[in-house]
């Protein structure tokens, strides 16, 4: 499975990174929202990880881009630290499948990926 990841804290990006690819998947890497706006037309992943506040575009932006411009569906998991009800409630409301609060468990991001996948391939 191809997953996408952006967000722009170097020590968490690696983190996913290799948690994911212990779980047998292909991670492709972005430091902030333009980057990744360009790679997800390219790749077209299978899941999308993205932190809220990055430079240049945000992830709320992206997902927005994702379900406006992609035709395939491609779950998109929100990661944030920030915790407000309203930026949950937007990120649904623009399409996020799925929103993680920092910090979190590698383990439990792995779960909710094997979770999207199980539910992308029924």
């Amino acid at each position: 499975m191809k997953i996408l990841v952006a967000e722009d804290d170097p020590i968490m990006l690696k983190t996913i990174q290799l948690r994911l690819r212990k779980d047998g998947h292909e991670v492709i890497c972005v430091m902030d929202g333009n980057e990744a706006m360009k790679e997800i037309e390219v790749v077209l992943p299978d899941i999308i990880i993205t932190d809220i506040m990055m430079p240049y575009s945000s992830g709320l932006e992206i997902v927005a881009f994702v379900k406006r411009n992609i035709p395939k569906k491609i779950p998109v998991i929100i990661l944030s630290a920030m915790g407000q009800e309203n930026v949950v409630v937007e990120a649904f409301g623009l399409g996020a499948d799925d929103f993680v609060i920092k910090p979190f468990s590698p383990n439990e991001l792995s779960v909710r990926v094997k979770r999207l996948e199980l539910k992308t391939n029924n």
